[in-house]
């Protein structure tokens, strides 16, 4: 179906106003594999679908914005996730990504654990039916209730950050007549390639107790000292989010090693385990390359295994942390074009039904996505666009620069892949926004997981 086409703004091969060269894609109506979830597809009339079901009745039934999430896709990552590192590590999903029931259901049957960072979460988790022992919580601050009903619940691990959490936690578990296992987080000083604000490694920033200050080693100490209501299972290490290159893995397993030989050395323990955390990158956009779970395992394996044998230690269990790297790609989000303005000589404003409510990410990342039009093809010309969303903001950004199809109008759906992780779960009600709701979608059938908050929700809250 043809549409008349907007005349302004670059076409294809221009240069971007910020001087960045972007040519258009081969095929503006292709879905590439690598942004997409696995069960996207075109049907015959050209209509995006997703696990059987095409976004056009999604839209109709329940709405736009709305994250569609792939449940099969979802499922199928996890598996190979667990599959990769097998009975001799284990891995948590990082709940902080995205966190519901029904995930949490998932991620039970599909024999995952669980890490969580609020008492929020892991209500969610104990009300989803996660076992207590599979779930492990983070934080740099966490709470004496939090800490407290942690313990309680009997969760497998507390991952400690603070001389003053060891104290708390300590008192806690005594009190409560239990011996809480525990890992202390340290920050190895490994500068991950990514954003300034998810790297987590380096020692300005507020995770962590110094390896190279002494504070992770002191903490040891402390730990060790509570050896009654506190048990010292192992080291945590995250680097950062969003990578790609395995270098920085390499060197932050070498110094946890390392901190597990002077541990050895000072107090006559090997520890059993470490957890490298997670972080792994997934395809925002076409240039984006991600490893597969079985050449990631393969490596940290790897790693570990070389320095420990190295430092003449046995090989302690290994614990890995993936979020954004299992519901990331399961996802996309659906809009509907609500107006289509042209600039002259720079670009065409797209502007959408949902924005930095829904995806905050491109404002405080300057995070790339790719877009697309899904409810039907085009044989148009491309034209460079900004995706924007209808708050009052000029930096509500949805996907900063790419190319649609020039014929691009009201009514039409857009939709924007890779928007599994963290999109929901920073999701915010600013200009009293509704949050879209979160839809799985899997054998032809959708249903919705967590409902569209109603203005009823926003009243409910405001007592006046």
């Amino acid at each position: 179906m043809s549409r008349s086409a907007h005349p302004a703004g670059p076409r294809h091969g221009d240069v971007l106003p910020e001087g960045h060269y972007q040519a258009p894609p081969a095929d503006l109506n292709a879905l590439d594999p690598k942004v997409w979830s696995r069960t996207v597809a075109r049907n015959a009339e050209g209509v995006a679908t997703v696990g059987g079901v095409d976004v056009q009745r999604l839209a109709a039934e329940f709405g736009t914005p709305a994250y569609v999430l792939d449940e099969e896709d979802f499922r199928s990552r996890a598996r190979a996730w667990r599959d990769a590192f097998g009975t001799e590590a284990d891995v948590y999903y990082a709940g902080k990504a995205f966190l519901s029931k029904a995930v949490v259901r998932w991620l039970h049957e599909e024999g995952l654990n669980l890490d969580v960072c609020s008492s929020g979460e892991l209500a969610v988790a104990l009300a989803a039916g996660m076992p207590p022992r599979r779930i492990a919580l983070h934080g740099n601050n966490k709470s004496v209730d939090e800490l407290e009903h942690a313990v309680k619940t009997g969760v497998g691990h507390i991952v400690v950050d603070s001389y003053e959490e060891i104290e708390r936690l300590a008192a806690i578990a005594a009190r409560q007549g239990v011996r809480q296992p525990v890992l202390i987080r340290i920050t190895v000083g490994v500068e991950a390639h990514t954003h300034e604000f998810i790297a987590t490694a380096h020692e300005d920033q507020k995770f962590g107790l110094s390896l190279t200050g002494g504070a992770a080693a002191e903490a040891v100490r402390r730990v060790l000292a509570h050896g009654d209501s506190l048990e010292l299972r192992g080291i945590h290490s995250h680097i950062g989010s969003q990578i790609f290159d395995m270098a920085g893995f390499e060197v932050a397993a070498r110094r946890v090693v390392g901190l597990l030989a002077g541990i050895r050395d000072e107090h006559g323990v090997q520890l059993p385990e470490i957890d490298l955390g997670g972080g792994l990158g997934i395809a925002y956009t076409s240039e984006d390359d991600p490893r597969e779970p079985a050449e990631i395992a393969a490596a940290l394996a790897d790693i570990v295994r070389r320095e420990c044998a190295a430092a003449n230690l046995d090989t302690p269990r290994l614990s890995v942390e993936p979020g954004r790297a299992i519901v990331g790609p399961t996802a996309f989000t659906l809009y509907e074009v609500g107006t289509v303005k042209p600039l002259d000589g720079l670009r065409t404003y797209v502007s959408v039904d949902g924005g930095m409510s829904d995806n905050i990410r491109t404002a405080l990342y300057d995070a790339e996505y790719s877009v697309a039009l899904v409810s039907r093809t085009s044989d148009a010309e491309p034209m460079l666009v900004r995706v924007v969303g209808k708050h009052c903001e000029s930096g509500d950004i949805v996907v900063r620069d790419a190319f649609l199809p020039a014929d691009l109008t009201a009514g039409d759906l857009i939709a924007v892949p890779a928007t599994g992780a963290y999109c929901r779960s920073m999701a915010s009600n600013y200009n009293h926004a509704l949050k879209p709701p979160v839809l799985a979608v899997k054998d032809g059938a959708a249903r919705v997981i967590v409902r569209r908050e109603t203005e009823e929700d926003l009243l409910r809250l405001d007592i006046g």
